[in-house]
């Protein structure tokens, strides 16, 4: 398996040097840019969040619109979202919209307008319900001879097998803990030790290695959060942790949120020529509504996102206190909680523990499906100190 160091330096070469330990998948895209015997028209790219789906789709999409290989300014422009034969969608919201994808399917119809190929573009393919994927069947199934759709997910198992059936699917490789390390401390200038722990905590996800890496706050969150879920002895400890995690995902949604929404408010107040705190006319409210409405969504998927994080963390704990149940204590991603996980183990039955595994896996489900995240969480955690699911 490649390092950073010595990757092969053709994923270096542009449009690829973002694309970062994904050589295969490199290989295969070029030879598909540069032929079109071999090149499908649908492909779906998968890997887990944070292998680089979406820069790898955005480098074939650079090479497949470009008029050759050398031709970096149409590459440039691609890369940086403006080429007018790239159409991109992805969603802050909790699912992609059958209007957005009725217009994704009426703009993959036109002829490119300057490059070899329009491409369409789909970051969250896995964010669509049944009916949304069903608008897409035809156009994934007989595109125009030079449209490209490529559509980015964690798994094959994200999409309805009809939409499965019709592209050609491409699966990145997940990436060494050391590897990512590495990345991180080239990448930040962070210590080693801080770049390796963030790079094991985060399972290897790239961007929340390098957010844990560069943010005190995250690493002692993401602490404290382990700490009290291993501390929840009764009904009480349960329901008071639970408040608190979804406080703090409430907060940190929020914080990741307000200074977008204040911009994005700002720039349509300027845009139809209201001045800050003039009262808006009724019949522009219904373009504030819209926003507003747009906004309350990408919050709630980002709160869902948050939570999901702390499950994850979760799953990391339980699983570190069956590897130890199973003597393998030496692949431990919760290093420094060895002695608590220790206890843990040895307290606990294997039984119990793959019981709360179980329930963390349905609370995620349960969370897809619009389940209270506090009473999720309250019923989780009494699952952790009673061993039984309620």
């Amino acid at each position: 398996m490649p390092h950073i160091d010595d990757a092969p330096t053709v994923a270096a070469e542009f449009p690829w040097g973002d694309v970062w330990g994904q050589d295969a998948a490199v290989q295969t895209l070029r030879a598909a840019a540069s032929d079109p015997a071999a090149l499908s028209h649908a492909w779906l790219i998968t890997g887990p969040p944070g292998s680089g789906r979406s820069t790898l789709a955005y480098a074939f999409a650079a090479a497949l619109i470009a008029d050759h290989p050398d031709d970096e300014a149409t590459m440039r422009q691609v890369l940086a979202r403006t080429h007018p034969d790239v159409t991109a969608l992805r969603t802050d919201k909790v699912i992609i919209t059958i209007a957005e994808a009725r217009a994704l399917v009426e703009r993959s119809y036109f002829a490119p307008s300057a490059g070899r190929y329009r491409v369409i573009v789909v970051e969250d393919a896995d964010r669509m319900v049944e009916r949304t994927s069903n608008v897409l069947l035809k156009a994934l199934e007989e595109p125009p001879e030079r449209t490209v759709w490529l559509l980015c997910a964690p798994s094959e198992a994200d999409l309805l097998p009809t939409i499965r059936s019709r592209v050609r699917s491409l699966r990145l490789r997940e990436p060494d803990v050391a590897d990512v390390a590495r990345l991180i401390s080239r990448r930040t200038g962070v210590d080693e030790s801080v770049a390796e722990q963030a790079a094991r905590h985060a399972q290897r996800h790239i961007g929340m290695a390098q957010r844990l890496a560069t943010d005190d706050s995250a690493r002692r969150r993401r602490e404290e959060t382990l700490r009290s879920v291993l501390g929840v002895r009764g009904v009480g400890d349960a329901v008071d942790v639970a408040g608190r995690i979804i406080q703090a995902a409430t907060e940190d949604a929020k914080a990741l949120t307000a200074e977008r929404d204040a911009t994005e408010r700002a720039s349509l107040l300027h845009t139809i020529g209201i001045a800050e705190g003039q009262a808006v006319p009724p019949a522009l409210r219904a373009q504030m509504s819209a926003l507003e409405d747009d906004q309350k969504k990408r919050a709630t998927r980002s709160l869902r996102d948050g939570i999901d994080r702390v499950l994850t963390d979760l799953q990391s704990l339980f699983r570190d206190v069956v590897m130890l149940q199973f003597g393998r204590g030496e692949e431990l991603i919760n290093r420094e909680l060895h002695a608590e996980l220790s206890d843990l183990a040895s307290a606990w039955s294997q039984t119990r523990t793959l019981v709360v595994l179980d329930h963390l896996a349905e609370t995620r489900k349960s969370l897809e499906r619009n389940v209270a995240p506090l009473l999720a969480l309250e019923s989780l955690l009494v699952t952790v100190t009673s061993g039984r699911t309620p």
